[in-house]
């Protein structure tokens, strides 16, 4: 039987978490929890490890590569892997994201019935 892998899911819009939050958990190997801050994933980060976090990039206070560069300054979040959520997908915004430590970008809106299907092939990458 296959692990349930746990994703965070951060972002300042709650219809957009509702929304990803939903998709996610049609898949009934995803455990899902959200957050709207920066802040907060990383508290959330450190007290439920996950196994993925999907960051917004543009979120108000600390964004989301700050709330990177925050995670990978812990020794107990530094490993988590971090996929950014955002419409700034032109591909040097995509090397920029990926030269900060993330392991890839899924582009907003997204297609809430492909989303977790794309977030098993990032598993996949991670458990590699």
């Amino acid at each position: 039987m296959l692990k349930t892998a746990r994703i965070l899911y951060v972002d300042d819009e709650p219809d957009i978490r509702e929304i990803a939050s939903m998709s996610l958990e049609l898949d009934s190997q995803l455990d899902v929890r959200t957050c709207s801050c920066g802040q907060e994933a990383i508290e959330a980060a450190r007290a439920w490890q996950p196994d993925l976090i999907l960051l917004d990039a543009m979120m108000p206070g600390m964004d989301g590569p700050q709330t990177l560069a925050a995670l990978k300054e812990k020794a107990d979040t530094s490993g988590i892997s971090v996929v950014f959520i955002t419409a700034r997908t032109q591909t040097s915004e995509v090397e920029h994201f990926i030269s900060l430590g993330a392991i890839g970008v899924i582009a907003k809106p997204f297609d809430p019935m492909s989303l977790a299907g794309l977030v098993q092939q990032y598993l996949q990458n991670v458990d590699a």
